[in-house]
C-alpha cells in the first residue's frame, strides 16, 4: 500500500512535517487546506505542499518523518530545494555544525565521508532514504599536525637542550 512523508509550507511560514497511508496524498492535503484535521496547520491556512517522498512501508515514512521533525529550518529548507550534499553540514552536533571533510583532512587521516541520510537518485527525482549519519567522530588531527610542526621548527632552531 505505501505511505508519504510530506512538509508543508503554512501560511505564517512555518513547516508541518506529517506522514499519511496509501499511494493518494491529495486527500491528506485537502484535508489540511479544509481544517478538518485540526491541530497546528488548522489555525495557519492556507498550507503549500513542499516536499513528499513515497515509502513502500508505513514504519519508514514514520521513521523518516521523526528524523525530518527534529531537523533544524535550514535543513528542512535544504531537504525542500534538493540539496542534499549541505544535509550533512546542517546536521546539529554538539559542537556545532558536522565537520566537512576536505581534501587534507582526508589526506592526513583516511577519513571517507558517510552517507547524507538522504541521497539523490540516478534518475534525478525524489530523494532516496538512507540509514546512516553524516560523518564518524574520530578525533582531528590538528594536535598531531601542531606537535609536527612545533618538533620541526625546534629542530630548525637547533634542538631542545
Amino acid at each position: 500500500m505505501g505511505a508519504f512523508v510530506y512538509i508543508l509550507q503554512c501560511a505564517d511560514g512555518s513547516y508541518y512535517v506529517g506522514s499519511a497511508r496509501g499511494n493518494e496524498l491529495d486527500k491528506r492535503i485537502y484535508e489540511h487546506q479544509t481544517g478538518a484535521l485540526g491541530g497546528y496547520t488548522s489555525t495557519r491556512r492556507p498550507v503549500r505542499l513542499v516536499f513528499h517522498e513515497h515509502f513502500e512501508r508505513i514504519t519508514d515514512a514514520i521513521a523518516a518523518e521523526r528524523r525530518i521533525k527534529g531537523w533544524s529550518r535550514a535543513k528542512k529548507e535544504a531537504l525542500i530545494r534538493g540539496e542534499w550534499e549541505r544535509l550533512p553540514w546542517l546536521a546539529k552536533r554538539p559542537g556545532g555544525r558536522a565537520r566537512v571533510l576536505s581534501k587534507n583532512t582526508i589526506a592526513h587521516t583516511g577519513l571517507q565521508p558517510q552517507s547524507a541520510g538522504f541521497e539523490a537518485r540516478p534518475d534525478g527525482l525524489a530523494p532516496q532514504h538512507q540509514e546512516s549519519g553524516v560523518y564518524p567522530e574520530l578525533p582531528f588531527p590538528q594536535a598531531e599536525m601542531r606537535a609536527e610542526r612545533a618538533s620541526k621548527h625546534a629542530f630548525r632552531q637547533g634542538g631542545p637542550g
